[in-house]
């Protein structure tokens, strides 16, 4: 459900792909291709939400800022997992925040970084550039090679080629429904 807020709506292209499970309400800005999937949360009611290009949100995650204080900002080419929490931080370029991770109020991640599933980032945490986060509370574990950015690359990639899928397929029945009447 994609629904205003004291006066704002959730902004998005048509490139985007949102499950009609979702909810996402107020100061929300999408970039193109990026995704939203079922049952996630994007509550742009305290303060603002942005995402990227070609990223996308998992089943069940929740992204909500804290008030006047703290907005989600999430780059480009960002996976955030199932089930995962990003609450009032940033997350810059090509990151994966892990299944059921829970990254806290003004927590920058940096670009090119990995938040392993499970993972606490505690709030006021800077996460360095390519650099792997594991734990709770989440720590410094090691640094990201060349191979974990093309994995980075390719999970986002997964997704966008679900959305052209998803899209594809509302297409058809939408069509199907009009040849119905």
């Amino acid at each position: 459900m994609i629904r205003s807020y004291q006066g704002k709506r959730p902004q998005f292209p048509a490139s985007c792909y949102i499950d009609d499970s979702a909810q996402i309400l107020g100061d929300v800005v999408l970039g193109d291709r990026s995704s939203v999937w079922m049952n996630s949360v994007l509550r742009g009611d305290v303060n603002a939400i942005r995402i990227g290009a070609c990223s996308n949100v998992q089943d069940c995650s929740v992204l909500h800022g804290q008030r006047h204080v703290y907005p989600v900002i999430v780059g480009d080419w960002v996976t955030i997992g199932h089930n995962a929490t990003v609450h009032g931080c940033v997350v810059e370029d090509m990151v994966v925040i892990g299944m059921g991770a829970r990254v806290l109020n003004d927590s920058h991640i940096g670009e090119g970084s990995i938040i392993a599933a499970g993972s606490v980032v505690a709030e006021h945490t800077c996460v360095p550039p390519r650099t792997l986060w594991a734990g709770v509370p989440a720590k410094l574990r090691r640094e990201i090679s060349d191979k974990d950015l093309a994995l980075i690359r390719e999970y986002a990639q997964n997704y966008l080629d679900y959305v052209e899928i998803y899209l594809n397929q509302a297409a058809a029945e939408s069509a199907a429904h009009v040849a119905q009447r």
